[in-house]
C-alpha cells in the first residue's frame, strides 16, 4: 500500500510561504505537468529530483484531476518517492 496525506480542508496546502512545495498536476487526460512543463512519466522522478535538489525541505504536492487515472498517480508517487521525496500529499479538489 502507499501512504498519503490527505489534506484538511481548513489547512491551506502550503502554510509555510518560504518553503515552495513540488507541485505536480495530473489533468484528465492523464498529461503531467511539472511547474508549465508537460512532463513524460518517465521523465517525473528525474524532474522532482531536480527540484528536491534546488529545495531539499520541499514537499510533493500531486494536484489529480478528479477523471484522471489511478495509475497516472500511483506511478506520479512512486516516482517522487524513488526520487527521495517521501512528504507527498494530495490536493483537495
Amino acid at each position: 500500500g502507499i501512504d498519503i496525506n490527505q489534506p484538511n480542508n481548513n489547512q491551506p496546502v502550503n502554510p509555510d510561504p518560504n518553503k515552495k512545495s513540488i507541485v505536480v498536476r495530473i489533468t484528465s487526460r492523464d498529461r503531467i505537468i511539472i511547474g508549465q512543463n508537460d512532463v513524460d512519466i518517465r521523465s517525473v522522478r528525474a524532474n522532482i529530483e531536480r527540484l528536491h535538489a534546488e529545495n531539499p525541505e520541499a514537499p510533493v504536492v500531486v494536484d489529480a484531476d478528479p477523471d484522471s487515472s489511478t495509475d497516472s498517480l500511483v506511478q506520479v508517487m512512486d516516482a517522487s518517492r524513488q526520487a527521495g521525496v517521501y512528504n507527498v500529499s494530495l490536493a483537495a479538489n
